[in-house]
């Protein structure tokens, strides 16, 4: 960690060269002495990323940033304060606390907070950028953090982990087993500390290996942003017999669009042919693939089983995109490339043989405009395009 990074004339730079391209700047050398080119395409670039995915840091000068690929799994600030909503207590520890995005936001909601990383540079950053951002109940440990519990006589209200999803390869990796730490190897250890876990997993995990990895599945967080499904979370209550619920999340630029039901997937949906509305589930829904459940607590029948769009004849609260229905088409009908041909359209698919660019190839649709045609099947089996406009 390069303390000289802080001086004012680099923190300036940075500043004056955030719109820069970063490679460019590289080519030309640094300016600075004892700062080589390399460190300050880190520091631009970790800037770069903190604008759009942590304010809080990117507003302190004093911060420093590590390579890009410490960045990767880091937490953003809205999945951060939402973790941080669901605990809280006296004592957490982070046992995987990388860049301390999480550990910080933490540090709001619980008395004293144990930060654990082992690589000893990113501990050396992240306790740095706590001091910065006066995070004083934050404890830096740069070591192993199963260690740390193994030695420790604190009692903690809670522990959360982030294991690493990356392979000796470098390679993505999405299950449990394959990360590091193996959490399903070491849920007794972690019990035997604290009576709540909190676990953030890659999306792509599937829904029901994570719940037959782990004991004690008594919540599962479905995080997504701007319908991108971010984070999973894993909340777990030593000895907990209650009804596995699922949470969905999905954060707008106007809104937080939640979900909440119970995991059952015996509920199976009316279907019914298109009435006046139709909606499309957010990101976090589809991940949860609870759409029997979905159907029954706002009302609604699916279009088929297989289809994952709803209707309604009168306007629902929704956790979605919501469209009024304007005119049904059948597919390959005349009509369709009569009213859309050389003319904008925002097209979607579901359950349906073509995809977007074959269709727009197809029938010569532009992309864009306020008409909104969703392409799939309907109860009988046929193909047909829904014609809409957004509410």
């Amino acid at each position: 960690m390069n303390i000289e990074l802080l001086t004012p004339e680099v923190q300036q730079f940075v500043t004056e060269n955030l719109r820069a391209d970063v490679s460019a700047l590289v080519l030309k050398g640094s300016p600075f002495e004892n700062i080589s080119s390399a460190e300050l395409a880190t520091q631009l670039a970790g800037r770069k990323t903190a604008e759009r995915k942590f304010p809080v840091w990117f507003n302190n000068e004093h911060i420093l940033y590590p390579p890009k690929l410490n960045l990767e799994q880091t937490s953003s600030q809205i999945t951060a304060e939402y973790k941080a909503s669901l605990v809280s207590g006296k004592r957490l520890a982070d046992l995987t606390g990388g860049f301390g995005i999480d550990s910080y936001f933490f540090s709001k909601k619980t008395g004293e907070v144990f930060y654990n990383e082992l690589n000893k540079d990113l501990a050396a950053i992240a306790r740095h950028n706590f001091k910065a951002l006066e995070a004083n109940n934050i404890n830096v440990n740069s070591d192993d953090g199963l260690e740390f519990l193994k030695s420790t006589e604190i009692e903690l209200d809670w522990i959360y982990l982030d294991p690493a999803r990356r392979d000796d390869y470098g390679g993505k990796v999405f299950r449990l087993t394959d990360c590091t730490p193996d959490v399903t190897q070491n849920l007794p250890q972690l019990f035997e500390k604290s009576e709540h876990i909190l676990i953030k997993t890659s999306p792509l995990l599937d829904l029901k290996l994570g719940i037959s990895d782990l004991d004690f599945v008594a919540e599962i967080h479905i995080v997504a942003i701007e319908n991108e499904v971010k984070e999973l979370l894993w909340l777990l209550k030593k000895g907990n017999t209650s009804a596995l619920k699922i949470i969905t999340k999905n954060f707008t630029k106007k809104e937080e669009q939640t979900f909440t039901t119970s995991f059952d997937e015996s509920e199976r949906a009316n279907i019914g042919p298109p009435e006046a509305y139709l909606y499309e589930p957010n990101a976090a829904i589809m991940k949860s693939q609870l759409f029997g459940k979905l159907a029954m607590e706002f009302q609604l029948k699916k279009l088929h089983q297989n289809s994952h769009l709803f209707t309604s004849e009168e306007n629902m609260s929704f956790p979605g995109r919501k469209f009024k229905i304007t005119d049904i088409l059948a597919f390959g009908s005349k009509d369709l490339k009569k009213r859309f041909k050389s003319k904008k359209a925002n097209i979607s698919t579901r359950n349906f043989p073509l995809d977007v660019e074959s269709i727009r190839k197809k029938y010569n649709i532009r992309d864009g405009g306020i008409d909104y045609l969703f392409f799939t099947t309907n109860l009988k089996d046929e193909k047909i395009v829904l014609v809409c406009e957004k509410v």
